[in-house]
């Protein structure tokens, strides 16, 4: 009798996980497009993209009835005041209690400008190279760049020259700078290409960023930088994630990208997106390095730049971002 009942129940679970599977399989909405056919649909779309203000208007109101990115987006004296839990975003049951040390860092409200007009939101994809957006970069109002990328001479044609904004992760603070644990000066020296912009870094989203996060702000301060440094609200990190995850982004987590989209389309008239793209093969079927600058790949199942690239290409058929995924045409005597 047992033995029939244990038979039982066995059939059941597996009818379920049979049902599953085919809600998976016939719905296409929980999967994913193939790389090329993704490709071939961005090919179908061309160059044509018509600004589409009331999606802009939208997008604009649902992240910030979500994620309040003008008051949230950094951690300041406002919104973080002594005696403040900071819940870390990227881990569990970890925080960080403001008191003295850390409340003299914050900047006290949001420093930005607001509104910002046209943005230029810089990813660092190999679609960059030999691209020739680098004019078009330049002429946006505010302009945002990912994890401390390279602005030499030879990327100017390409990328531009210009930065209001740029992102900084922690790793990079270890990898390239060795924690700033013995000489800062490489770290000092290497900045001075972002002229007086704002570093932006998640000092809170993980428990190892938090210390090299603040070593780059005193080193930035003990020499008088012309940079100011803005770390990320955690809270904000985490409405955002929350957001994209209840629109099909299912990763560990978000791309500095994709946080930087959010952002910028929170903050701005109008959002102009390059450097996005996760294949290997661009719309000339000829490879594509996974940067602009090297081919490093990132870690496997961190983020999900597929399920991320579908969803900023949905916003940019609709007209509320505008994606350049291939050559920026010729300027006409400097104008846009």
């Amino acid at each position: 009798m047992l033995v029939r009942c244990y038979r039982a129940k066995l059939s059941v679970w597996a009818a379920l996980c049979v049902l599953v599977l085919c809600w998976f399989y016939i719905y296409p909405v929980y999967r994913l497009p193939r790389d090329k056919e993704i490709v071939e649909e961005v090919l179908r779309q061309g160059e044509v993209w018509q600004k589409n203000q009331t999606g802009i208007d939208l997008y604009r109101k649902l992240l910030t009835d979500c994620c309040d990115p003008r008051r949230m987006f950094a951690v300041t004296k406002e919104n973080s005041p002594m005696g403040k839990v900071l819940w870390y975003d990227g881990e569990f049951y970890h925080s960080h209690t403001v008191n003295n040390e850390t409340y003299s860092l914050f900047v006290q409200d949001n420093p930005l400008q607001l509104p910002l007009k046209k943005c230029a939101v810089v990813g660092n994809g190999g679609i960059l190279r030999h691209s020739r957006c680098g004019q078009h970069i330049d002429q946006a109002d505010f302009i945002m760049r990912c994890n401390l990328p390279p602005l030499s001479k030879e990327y100017v044609e390409d990328v531009g020259t210009k930065t209001h904004l740029v992102t900084a992760n922690p790793s990079i603070i270890e990898k390239r700078f060795q924690n700033l644990l013995w000489s800062r000066k490489a770290f000092v020296d290497s900045m001075k290409v972002y002229g007086s912009s704002y570093i932006y870094m998640p000092a809170f989203s993980m428990k190892p960023g938090t210390d090299p996060s603040l070593r780059a702000y005193y080193a930035l301060s003990d020499t008088s930088s012309n940079l100011t440094m803005l770390f990320a609200n955690p809270e904000f990190l985490r409405t955002v994630g929350k957001f994209w995850k209840a629109r099909g982004v299912h990763a560990k987590r978000l791309s500095t990208g994709l946080f930087l989209v959010s952002l910028a389309l929170g903050l701005c008239e109008e959002v102009t997106a390059y450097g996005f793209w996760p294949f290997s093969v661009g719309l000339d079927e000829q490879p594509v390095s996974h940067h602009y600058y090297d081919n490093i790949l990132p870690y496997k199942w961190f983020h999900a730049m597929p399920e991320e690239f579908v969803q900023l290409w949905h916003l940019h058929k609709s007209g509320t971002l505008h994606m350049r995924v291939g050559h920026c045409p010729p300027q006409d005597g400097g104008s846009s």
